[in-house]
């Protein structure tokens, strides 16, 4: 029986786009792997919201895999945290796979370091590397490192291990077509662009129900971090829109206090915030909105994603308000319609679309049956197998 290597930062029951992506992928691969190969899962405790807490086992197993948890330290989603906690994990990782072998290493990575740690373990096994690219990691690092002398001495180094990952990887999957260009340096590898899509979960919701209250919701749940930027938007549109409208954010993250110090600032009482909730509690609140809302942050790297939140969003027969930028922002054009569309950060056409838009809602058949995410899972896992 061979046996494959999945590493992922993020896994079920962690509330995040990592855990929604590769807890169902791991259990189609282990479908598909039956009689032929058995999967071991190397992840961490749910750890990406300090204000969510998840009981999870460190050890468990399940039908024709296993999940080890590590367990990392307690952070805000700092830069720093997040670095600290990405070193746990790979130091604990290496200390558990001591003396295992594997025929295949899958990784699948948002920040470059999950991926840099399939790279060691599938050189050192002489085997198979398979990528999941969720995010262009030294790309968002040359926006994001404001200090020149940081961005001098970290640029380098993550270049250099990106070239070592990417020119070692047999196959390289890529979350978002946007990132094509990018990767076009990297010729070693086979390429695929498995996007996020639509789990179950989002499939078969009810319509919404006329409602008689003056008052739009605007929903939002998610990261608040200095990537969704959502401190550059929604204050200063609450503030323009008045009690008209209502913000209800849903999360945590590293921005937090930006977001509430810019609320603070402009005095506006239509905003609010709750801590993350579990998916099943997330659907009822979707359900309540009027409108669903994705942001991202004014960055060239940011060009390039495309949100597994779009997936979640269209799902729904609501009005999307997104600010998003390049491909993403074409994507939404293309694909979704009822929606009102703008460059992050643009304020003043947000609020003019608003004030312009006649409220309806609309189903996206099209939309859903394009974008199952088992579909996908079913084709990427097969894509997976072919390196056993």
């Amino acid at each position: 029986m061979k046996r494959i290597l999945y590493l992922t930062f993020y896994f079920e029951p962690d509330l995040c786009a990592g855990s929604f992506r590769n807890s169902p992928l791991v259990k189609e691969l282990a479908k598909q792997a039956e009689g032929k190969a058995k999967i071991d899962v190397v992840t961490t405790l749910p750890n990406r919201y300090s204000t969510f807490e998840a009981d999870a086992p460190m050890d468990e197993e399940r039908a024709n895999y296993s999940v080890h948890r590590i367990a990392i330290p307690k952070h805000q989603s700092g830069m720093k945290d997040q670095v600290l906690s990405f070193k746990e994990y790979y130091a604990q990782t290496k200390k558990w796979l001591n003396g295992r072998h594997y025929d295949l290493v899958v990784a699948s990575s948002s920040r470059l370091f999950t991926a840099y740690l399939g790279y060691r373990v599938a050189k050192k096994l002489n085997v198979p590397l398979y990528l999941d690219i969720r995010d262009i990691f030294t790309d968002t690092m040359q926006d994001v490192l404001q200090n020149k002398t940081a961005k001098a001495v970290t640029l380098p180094v993550l270049r250099a291990i990106e070239r070592k990952v990417f020119n070692y990887a047999t196959h390289i999957n890529l979350i978002s077509g946007g990132f094509k260009d990018y990767f076009s340096k990297y010729k070693k590898a086979i390429y695929t662009t498995f996007p996020n899509g639509i789990d179950d979960i989002f499939l078969n919701l009810p319509l919404t129900q006329p409602k008689d209250a003056a008052q739009k919701v605007v929903t939002y749940a998610g990261n608040f971090g200095e990537g969704q930027g959502l401190h550059k938007i929604v204050p200063q549109a609450a503030y323009e829109l008045g009690n008209d409208y209502q913000f209800l954010l849903i999360g945590d993250g590293g921005a937090k206090q930006k977001l509430l110090d810019e609320i603070n600032r402009l005095g506006v009482s239509n905003v609010k915030i709750v801590p993350p909730v579990k998916r099943d509690q997330l659907l009822e609140i979707y359900n309540d909105a009027d409108f669903l809302f994705i942001h991202l942050n004014d960055y060239n790297a940011f060009k390039k994603v495309l949100p597994s939140k779009v997936f979640e969003l269209g799902a729904y027969d609501k009005p999307i308000i997104a600010g998003v930028a390049g491909f993403a922002n074409q994507f939404i054009e293309q694909n979704i319609p009822n929606k009102i569309l703008f460059l992050p950060g643009d304020v003043k056409e947000m609020v003019q679309q608003l004030h312009n838009y006649h409220y309806h809602t609309k189903q996206r058949h099209a939309f859903i049956e394009r974008f199952k995410r088992a579909q996908i899972n079913k084709e990427m896992a097969e894509s997976i197998m072919q390196y056993l």
